[in-house]
């Protein structure tokens, strides 16, 4: 979402309060101004030419910053359209080739160009409040992990505004390495973990315009929990993040929507693991059945040419255990959709035919060792 300018007045205002870029970052502007055309047509170049020219986390973050805002558009068309499931790889391509986007695509280059160049940055996805008025539209921002500190960054909002449907490009830096304390006057996470602050607000608080840190609330340890987010998969974070949310309040539509989304991918994952793990299965399956038809046929030739004790016990506790271990996943595996359980119960009959099949010839083996060698070959005409 991108800032929409309400009154004649507020406009005014931010023209004297923002002004130029530091002089400190002037240099570093000028210098991703002259960038050539053909180095920006992919994340990579851009990151190659930054780290060419730049050496601190510092400058290469404010030259992302800069290049960011200054050279993407505003999309107001799409400002209402219903976010999709487009990959981060297609946003950036579309937004790198047309020079405009919604803040999702903005955030999407930002992030991509940071963690190119090594600097640790993250997507926050949340709402926000502007003249002190909380927006109905969800928004997207950045954060980076700088000198071992967390600093906010909003290439939509720096951009510039919307002002009656259409997009005034005006670069701001009011919105670079913003300090966590300031920026959650404006930017509120759906999940609080990406505050980075030790006494989170609540979305409650938010409303009410109280951003002050409040230390009687309980110590949150945001670095600790940001670790160990990271160390989970991507259900369980999913799963953890959604208990966040729900936590610090659902006050609006937009946090039910988010809440919403999260199951919903939850579900998502859940069920293409168990289809991934369906398909190991049958692929584990057929090579049992195969490698127990190779038992069976070398039974039916009375196992000759004559192998070893432990080889021909081998050639059939091989397809056993796995016809066993299908078995066992099969049985332990989670939603795969309503559309294959019928296909799923076929499996399981026809494996279940299978596995007794193999045990009775793994009988067999277990009884044939057992005898004398000038016994065993009687077996051969007992049937199974």
């Amino acid at each position: 979402m991108i800032r929409i300018k309400f009154l004649v007045f507020s406009l005014l205002f931010s023209l004297f309060s923002i002004g130029q870029a530091p002089a400190s970052y002037t240099s570093i502007d000028t210098r991703m101004s002259e960038i050539p055309k053909h180095l920006t047509s992919s994340t990579s170049s851009i990151a190659n030419y930054i780290n060419s020219n730049f050496k601190t986390d510092d400058d290469k973050i404010r030259a992302i910053y800069y290049w960011t805002a200054s050279n993407i558009s505003y999309n107001v068309d799409n400002m209402y359209a219903v976010a999709t499931t487009e990959s981060i790889g297609n946003k950036i391509i579309k937004t790198l080739k047309s020079r405009t986007g919604t803040c999702g695509d903005y955030a999407a280059v930002f992030t991509d160009v940071a963690n190119k160049v090594g600097v640790n940055t993250v997507i926050i996805s949340g709402y926000t409040k502007q003249n002190g008025k909380v927006d109905a539209l969800s928004h997207v921002w950045c954060a980076s992990f700088i000198g071992n500190k967390w600093y906010l960054f909003d290439p939509t909002w720096a951009s510039g505004y919307v002002d009656k449907g259409r997009f005034y490009k005006k670069m701001e830096d009011t919105y670079f390495k913003v300090s966590p304390s300031t920026m959650i006057a404006t930017h509120m996470p759906f999940d609080y973990l990406w505050q980075f602050l030790n006494f989170p607000i609540t979305n409650q608080e938010f409303y009410a315009g109280i951003s002050q840190i409040d230390k009687s609330k309980k110590r949150f340890d945001f670095q600790a929990e940001i670790a160990n987010y990271n160390q989970l998969a991507e259900v369980d974070q999913l799963l953890s993040a959604t208990d966040r949310i729900e936590k610090n309040g659902v006050k609006n539509e937009l946090i039910k929507k988010a809440i919403a989304y999260n199951r919903k991918k939850v579900d998502y994952l859940k069920e293409s693991k168990s289809i991934a793990d369906l398909n190991y299965i049958i692929n584990l399956y057929q090579e049992g059945v195969t490698e127990l038809n190779v038992f069976i046929n070398y039974r039916n030739k009375q196992f000759k040419p004559l192998n070893s004790d432990a080889e021909i016990k081998k050639m059939i506790i091989s397809p056993n255990n796995k016809l066993e271990y299908c078995q066992e996943l099969l049985n332990n595996l989670e939603r795969v959709g309503a559309s294959n359980t019928s296909n799923i119960n076929k499996i399981k009959k026809s494996l279940q035919e299978t596995v007794r099949m193999a045990r009775q010839h793994e009988a067999f083996i277990y009884n044939y060792l057992s005898k004398p060698i000038k016994a065993r070959e009687s077996l051969f005409y007992t049937s199974i």
